[in-house]
């Protein structure tokens, strides 16, 4: 039986279930010393003096760090397209540009002495005027970094525009945003760094979901070689982007624990986690699209300013994303795209969830709700007729990107036949009829995402023991996606080794010498090709030992991988297991039956989907509540349904909790209002509806297992569908637009107002 498709129960969980996981701040380390942050309570101030003395003599207080004590230098972005004239040193040395931005580290013999000891540490400040509007910061009147003379951090200039708009009977404009987000995983960040002297080694236990990237990045830091670092990945309790890269705060305890000689740790609270961990989305878009009256869309365009808060990051980057799929599932003639990404006082933008995809889909899928209401169209009608149709592909987008694959006619129509559209849309009216207080709205998006963008390469292997298990490394890195089951179930495939005797393993650097790591919705199609790739080799080297073993020809052996067997073909009566081929390998030629492969994609993939979200809006309260959650997501080929479906469930959890209630706010001095648990509003189960979802396969063919991404689907779809069933519930009152998040009060005040 295949096990490519086949529900298999996640090999993970059960440990997690029943002992828990082992994250960094569990590791055992027997004299470590704990580092506790100073940071700054001003969003944007230059710093006079920093004063440490009565924190340093405070009981186990080993030392107060500063920038120069620590001979920390400002350095510029990573990332050479980014604005090299925004220089940032791991602690704040003159100036402090965010609330949480630390300038000063306490490290003592026990983390309660080091908090103890860090509240008596403070700077002298002289306060400067924050920048919180990323408008204002547009204009440059108020600068983050002097020296640069500017605010913007990455710009994408717009192509000619001339005459864009010039054929069209319809032109619908709208000015709108994308708020602000906490990526909030359930594990904040935390770091375990040891030095051996006489090794001359770093070993480093990273809260990451990219360890190789972790160990390269902290070698150049420290000035090492990469043998000379050591980066271990334990458990990792979710990253969803944020944890895709080296904070400030690596690079500090890396530079500690090489200056002290002894091993450091660190585990942020929850309060810094929200102060400090990457933030998402923060967006805002004019956007103008124009076609015809029976709804043929021909133009469009799209101007982004994107917030990257107090330093450049991979957040300034986004824009990029936003521009390639611009014009999502739409076959649309002409597409201009402008952005501009530029510093505000506030947390640095990075990748969350989607990472530019969700940007792009909610701008274009707005639109079209607009322009629908526009000309008097059902919205689901004229998605329908703009749609790139699957004859079409392999597509090229006006803004340059190469689609592989997409049957979004043939998504729509399985939402709507298993929604029932035709009766909601009937109960809609009924409602309104009666004058009911609940008012009914359904709202549409239909989306395409990029999954591995960047088309990076990823590492597998696979070794087969002589007792006939098998282990598999991969260079991508498991934080709750299910790598260790997909894995597992691809090898076992092509091999015919049992499931449940093979294991995956990832996350060391000594174990593992190259990987990729897991962002951009890569894994399967990258690391699990990998596996796949190894698997097949793995067996072509079998097939080699078999053949002496049978004394036949190579060419003649066969693999029944049903069985787990090798025999010569047409005479299966006489056949060898894995095992014996193993033991094989190891006693006669005394080397592991083990293959390994560095699969790079020819392109990245183009997973769709069309989602219809149906809520309630209460007239009295402007409660919204959703009530179904209709989606068809289009992985291509599914290795695991129960995998796919918890990626989805998650995914679009986290769209609805954008859509109703997630915001992370700053009032206007740079304070953050939202920096807790209280105020910040993480959906639960109880603000949720059940997910009803279609499967739909679409292979495509930039790899042979024909596997797209899904980890980042749901929210790309959900938060622009909810969006628009909340504006939908309101559009026989003349509502046009209601800003994200549509909370009650805001929904209250735009029905008062109409």
């Amino acid at each position: 039986m295949s096990m490519i498709g086949t529900r298999v129960v996640r090999k993970e969980d059960p440990a997690y279930l029943t002992v828990g996981g082992t994250y960094v701040d569990d590791v055992d380390c027997p004299g470590a010393l704990h580092a506790v942050f100073v940071r700054s309570v001003m969003a944007h101030a230059d710093i006079t003096a920093i004063h440490t003395a009565d924190a340093a003599g405070m009981p186990g207080v080993v030392g107060v760090y500063t920038a120069a004590d620590l001979d920390l230098s400002a350095d510029p972005p990573s990332m050479p397209v980014l604005n090299q004239q925004m220089l940032r040193s791991p602690l704040a040395t003159d100036r402090v540009r965010y609330v949480g931005d630390p300038f000063a580290v306490v490290v003592a013999e026990s983390r309660h002495a080091a908090t103890d000891a860090a509240e008596l540490v403070y700077a002298d400040y002289e306060p400067l005027d924050a920048v919180i509007d990323t408008a204002e910061a547009a204009g440059n009147d108020k600068l983050l970094f002097p020296e640069a003379g500017t605010n913007t951090v990455f710009a994408i200039p717009r192509g000619d525009e001339d005459g864009l708009f010039d054929d069209c009977e319809v032109t619908v404009e709208l000015a709108f945003d994308n708020p602000r987000l906490s990526g909030a995983p359930i594990e904040p960040r935390a770091a375990l760094a040891s030095w051996d002297p006489a090794e001359q080694r770093l070993t480093y236990w990273a809260c990451t979901q990219f360890p190789h990237r972790s160990r390269d990045v902290l070698a150049g830091f420290c000035g090492l070689e990469q043998d000379q670092v050591h980066v271990i990945t334990p458990d990792v309790g979710g990253g969803f982007g944020t944890k895709n890269a080296n904070y400030v705060e690596d690079f500090v305890v890396a530079r500690l624990t090489c200056r002290l000689e002894r091993p450091v740790r660190w585990t942020e609270t929850r309060s810094e986690s929200m102060l400090g961990l990457a933030h998402g989305r923060a967006i805002s878009y004019v956007a103008r699209l124009g076609g015809s009256r029976d709804g043929n869309i021909t133009a469009y365009s799209v101007d982004a300013l994107q917030d990257s808060g107090a330093y450049p990051m991979i957040g300034a980057l986004l824009p990029m994303f936003v521009r390639m799929v611009a014009s999502g599932v739409y076959d649309i003639d002409k597409v201009s795209v402008n952005t501009n990404s530029v510093t505000t006082n506030t947390a640095p933008i990075g990748a969350y969830r989607g990472a530019g995809r969700p940007e792009a889909t909610l701008a274009i899928e707005r639109m079209m709700d607009v322009f629908a209401a526009e000309i008097g169209m059902d919205p689901s009608e004229l998605r329908r007729r703009n749609f790139i149709p699957p004859e079409s592909f392999p597509f090229t987008t006006p803004t340059g990107s190469e689609m592989d694959s997409g049957e979004y006619a043939k998504a729509l129509d399985a939402v709507i036949e298993a929604a029932d559209y035709p009766a909601l849309r009937a109960e809609q009216q009924r409602r309104l009829a009666r004058g009911d207080t609940k008012l009914l709205g359904l709202g549409w998006c239909a989306y395409v995402e990029i999954s591995n963008p960047v088309v990076g390469p990823e590492f597998g292997s696979m070794e087969v023991r002589p007792d006939g298990s098998a282990l598999v490394l991969t260079g991508s890195s498991n934080h709750g996606q299910g790598h260790h089951t997909a894995y597992a179930q691809i090898a076992s495939d092509a091999t015919g080794i049992p499931f449940d005797r093979i294991e995956v393993r990832h996350g060391d650097t000594d174990e593992v010498k190259r990987g990729g790591g897991t962002g951009g919705s890569r894994s399967l199609q990258s690391g699990g090709v990998a596996v796949f790739e190894a698997a097949e080799a793995v067996i072509e080297s079998a097939k080699q030992a078999a053949a002496a073993m049978l004394e036949a020809d190579p060419a003649d052996i066969v693999l029944d991988a049903d069985a787990g067997t090798f025999a010569v073909a047409g005479t299966p009566a006489r056949s060898l297991d894995w095992a014996q081929v193993a033991a094989h390998v190891n006693e006669s030629e005394g080397r592991e039956l083990q293959a390994e492969s560095d699969f790079q994609p020819p392109g990245a993939t183009f997973p769709f989907g069309v989602q219809l979200s149906v809520v309630e809006v209460d007239r009295d309260t402007g409660q919204v509540t959703a009530l179904r959650h209709v989606t068809c997501d289009d992985a291509g080929v599914i290795v695991n349904p129960m995998i796919v479906e918890g990626q989805v469930h998650g995914g679009v959890a986290s769209g609805i909790a954008h859509a109703l209630g997630e915001v992370f706010v700053y009032d206007d001095d740079g304070n953050p209002l939202t920096a807790n648990f209280m105020d910040y509003a993480i959906a639960s189960a109880a603000e949720l509806p059940s997910i009803e979802r279609i499967p739909m396969e679409t292979p495509t063919d930039r790899n042979p297992l024909g596997v797209k991404g899904i980890g980042e689907s749901g929210t790309i779809g959900a938060t622009p569908a909810v969006q628009n069933a909340v504006i939908d519930a309101l559009s026989h009152l003349g509502v046009r637009h209601i800003e994200l998040p549509c909370t009650a009060e805001r929904v209250w005040q735009h029905l008062h107002a109409s």
